[in-house]
């Protein structure tokens, strides 16, 4: 499957270990990840030589080609949020991912949409854990 993967890059760096644990995960298991370069340590030395409406249109591309997007939500992104908003309105599923007692926007905890899933986790093997159930919904719907 494709799934994009979403992370935030200006807003903080601090589950970078998270990020790279998730798209190793994917990977990993045979899934195509494009976005796999937003877990790298260097991500932000790597996007600043790209233009910024490269950068938008290259993502609106890959989550319109995407099976579902997986975004961890633990750091606010103006970005992440962006592209849930704009993968919800493409009927894509969405699987929203945070630490255990980190406050989350109530824009995705209350977001009711056919697809949407907003899960806690407390460390590395609960989060691939969840991801492992939705990936296991998008095989399911396939």
């Amino acid at each position: 499957m494709n799934i994009y993967f979403s992370c935030s890059l200006t807003g903080g760096r601090d589950d970078e270990d998270v990020y790279a644990a998730i798209v190793d995960h994917l990977t990993a298991a045979g899934h195509e990840v494009p976005t796999a370069h937003l877990a790298h340590p260097d991500v932000m030395k790597l996007e600043a030589i790209v233009d910024a409406n490269e950068v938008y249109q290259r993502d609106i591309d890959w989550i319109q080609g995407c099976d579902g997007l997986v975004a961890e939500v633990s750091t606010p992104s103006h970005g992440v949020g962006y592209e849930i908003a704009y993968a919800l309105a493409l009927g894509k599923p969405v699987l929203c991912i945070h630490r255990h007692g980190v406050k989350v926007s109530k824009m995705l905890t209350g977001n009711d949409s056919p697809g949407m899933r907003v899960t806690a986790y407390g460390g590395r093997q609960e989060v691939l854990a969840s991801i492992d159930r939705f990936l296991e919904t998008l095989r399911g719907a396939a």
